[in-house]
């Protein structure tokens, strides 16, 4: 019986599974296997906050493959050593995997291709982690989409993906399954401290969760999105991000899954076509990725490379503990720290901040955000911090500074947000909540606020940082 090698990567699932049905379904035995590599990857190798998320992705998926009589093979090592060396362990006839678009994947899976052809293995990439195929998708003049609106108003006439596939009700393993490295080994998890207490307490990592949270969203929140999806205060997004990422719900089984629960029903589609743009967006960052694959270090926008960023340690130092005396990026950036995620709002004022009002280069704010989100993902990240910085696709014009105060006043107009995350300033008046320092000394002292001691005075005055900025951006215009 053909044996084939299964290689999971950002796919930590059973249900819409393509590389794995079609093994089934020619009725091959598998081999199911995890590589984990920190070298290939370089600086993007996986953070600190996403080793969290994918030791219990892994923990899942491993349970749900003994349950039908299986493991998942783990290996560490490079990948362009390991997977042929288990390929040629297991005398695999096929190695089938999902096809990945981070820039140096697309050597390793050439790399591994040319030397199974030479061996006589047949090797097939399925797609499976975006919703089309970024070689096909093209502008009227032939080149890749560069603004998002022209590019998702080009997906919505495609043809719609296909639907998702069911889980295996079984799965013929080979007899004798491959030696497998410990999870525990590998020390994903925090230790000495474990700083993950309130991340655990804010996540169910598993592919049952990541369906949970769609159908809860599709039940409670979708019709509220428009708006709900920009109140940090209110639980009014999908938070489907990092199981997106790990591949443990497919973009297919998210479209198809909100198209049905709208389907037969009254319900106002604005909700829905805004939250299936936002899906459009990790879309258009992935194959941005695909035709741009230096997105993660350099400018979209080449005249940016003459930006005079500057480097303040102090600063950046600030901005990372939530100490900068601006309430909503403080209260973002504890969110961020505490539980690996933040609000999307909140993450376009924190990066408006670091990149217009402190000059800090965009790349110190994507590190950043890649080791402490368990949604790290580089093509979205790369993108969207492009985007807030001016310099990418689509991005924001340059003169588009977002005030943190207005910005909170606007979107947590009771402050309860800032209250959650910023306690030191919970008894202020939610006049003041969002701009502590032009609050009376009085209403300071009775609310148990010192500046400068119980929470920071202001990092920068921001009439003078905005006018530096708006110089700044006038010198590449």
């Amino acid at each position: 019986m053909p044996t084939t090698l299964i290689w999971y990567r950002q796919d930590l699932r059973l249900c819409d599974h393509r590389p794995l049905t079609r093994a089934l379904e020619l009725g091959h035995q598998v081999v199911c296997c995890y590589v984990l590599d920190q070298t290939t990857p370089g600086k993007h190798r996986i953070g600190g906050a996403s080793k969290w998320w994918l030791h219990h992705a892994l923990s899942d998926l491993g349970d749900q493959l003994r349950a039908l009589g299986g493991e998942l093979i783990l290996r560490s090592g490079r990948y362009a050593d390991v997977v042929p060396g288990l390929v040629e362990e297991c005398e695999a006839t096929a190695l089938y995997f999902s096809r990945n678009y981070e820039p140096y994947m697309s050597d390793v899976e050439q790399s591994i291709k040319s030397g199974m052809d030479q061996k006589g293995v047949s090797v097939r990439r399925f797609s499976g982690n975006i919703l089309f195929d970024p070689d096909m998708l093209r502008t009227k003049g032939g080149t890749p989409f560069k603004v998002f609106t022209p590019f998702w108003t080009n997906c919505r006439t495609q043809p719609p993906p296909v639907p998702p596939l069911p889980a295996p009700e079984s799965i013929r393993f080979v007899k004798r399954q491959p030696e497998s490295e410990s999870l525990a080994d590998w020390k994903l998890l925090p230790n000495a401290p474990d700083w993950a207490g309130e991340i655990a307490a804010s996540w169910t990592p598993t592919e049952a969760g990541a369906h949970d949270s769609l159908e809860q969203f599709l039940t409670c929140s979708v019709e509220q999105y428009s708006e709900a999806r920009n109140l940090p205060a209110v639980k009014g997004t999908s938070r489907l991000s990092p199981y997106l990422h790990y591949g443990q719900i497919s973009p297919a089984q998210v479209w198809h899954g909100t198209e049905s629960a709208l389907a037969g029903t009254q319900t106002d589609r604005k909700g829905a076509d805004t939250f299936m743009s936002e899906i459009g967006w990790r879309e258009f960052s992935y194959h941005l990725l695909n035709q741009f694959p230096e997105l993660p270090e350099k400018e979209f926008r080449r005249n940016f490379e003459r930006f005079p960023w500057k480097k303040n340690s102090r600063y950046l130092k600030a901005w990372q503990t939530g100490q900068t005396g601006f309430p909503i990026v403080d209260a973002g950036m504890r969110e961020l720290w505490a539980t690996g995620w933040m609000h999307n709002r909140v993450r376009m004022i924190v990066g408006s901040f670091l990149v217009k009002d402190l000059l800090i280069p965009w790349q110190q704010g994507a590190a950043w955000f890649w080791d402490t989100l368990v949604d790290a993902d580089l093509a979205a990240n790369s993108a969207s911090w492009q985007w807030v910085a001016g310099c990418g696709a689509d991005a924001a014009p340059y003169f588009r500074i977002f005030n943190p105060i207005l910005q909170g006043q606007k979107f947590d107009k009771d402050g309860e947000y800032v209250r959650r995350w910023v306690p030191e300033l919970r008894e202020l008046p939610k006049k003041w909540i969002h701009n502590p320092f032009e609050a009376p000394s009085d209403v300071l002292t009775q609310a148990g606020v010192e500046l400068g001691k119980s929470y920071p005075k202001p990092l920068v005055d921001r009439k003078v940082a905005r006018q530096l900025a708006l110089e700044a951006f006038a010198q590449i215009k």
